[in-house]
């Protein structure tokens, strides 16, 4: 499944409408909350204030990361041991430990 692979410029991944939309929002949402953070900056908040909010931010990136994660493992290595590429666990382990650093 060529087509479907992630890795890279020349792998892409065509994502279902739920996935996509799923992602997105998730995006959207940290997106605003960053906006948040900058304005409570401009605003001379409390830092405690912030870094909470920061904690928050943080959070929700994770929680973007485990879903695309879930998806990549479910589909593009799912497909790829399948058919034979075992190249994709190294990938995969590479990523996790750029994930964990």
């Amino acid at each position: 499944m060529e087509n479907n692979k992630c890795e890279h410029c020349a792998k892409h991944k065509h994502r279902t409408e739920k996935e996509y939309k799923s992602l997105v929002n998730r995006l959207n949402r940290i997106e605003g909350q960053i906006r948040g953070i900058k304005g409570m900056l401009e605003k001379d908040s409390y830092c405690p204030d912030i870094l909470v909010q920061v904690a928050a931010a943080n959070a929700a990136l994770n929680a973007f990361n485990k879903e695309l994660l879930a998806n990549h493992i479910r589909t593009c290595v799912a497909d790829d041991i399948r058919a034979g590429n075992d190249e994709t666990i190294d990938e995969l382990v590479g990523v996790l430990q750029k994930l964990m650093k």
